[in-house]
């Protein structure tokens, strides 16, 4: 029996238009506390937002704002298409996309 579902919002033409559709922050994983992940979702979107051509920057823009609101030290990865594995402290991971394709992985270690 076949079934013809149309898709609720039509999917975009072009690589802009997606980008532009996914703007909003999507968290991939946490564990933070809702506080925390709150705050720190803040940071990462306005950092990729304040330098959208400068990886570099945003991480260093996110890892010292986040050293100065929750204690050192925090590493910040952001970039397209990477995978990851880390060991970090407990309720202090998150891992998120946001502008877009831009993921945003930010955790503490000891």
């Amino acid at each position: 029996m076949a079934t013809d579902l149309a898709p609720l919002v039509p999917p975009p033409e072009t690589k802009d238009a997606f980008i532009k559709m996914a703007s909003y922050p999507l968290i991939k994983h946490t564990d933070m506390e809702s506080e925390m992940r709150t705050e720190a979702m803040e940071i990462c979107t306005s950092a990729v937002e304040k330098f959208p051509s400068n990886q570099e920057k945003s991480s260093q823009l996110v890892k010292d704002l986040m050293d100065k609101k929750f204690g050192a030290p925090w590493n910040v990865v952001i970039g397209e298409y990477f995978a990851f594995e880390v060991t970090c402290e407990v309720k202090h991971l998150l891992y998120m996309f946001c502008a877009g394709t831009n993921a945003v992985l930010v955790w503490k270690s000891q």
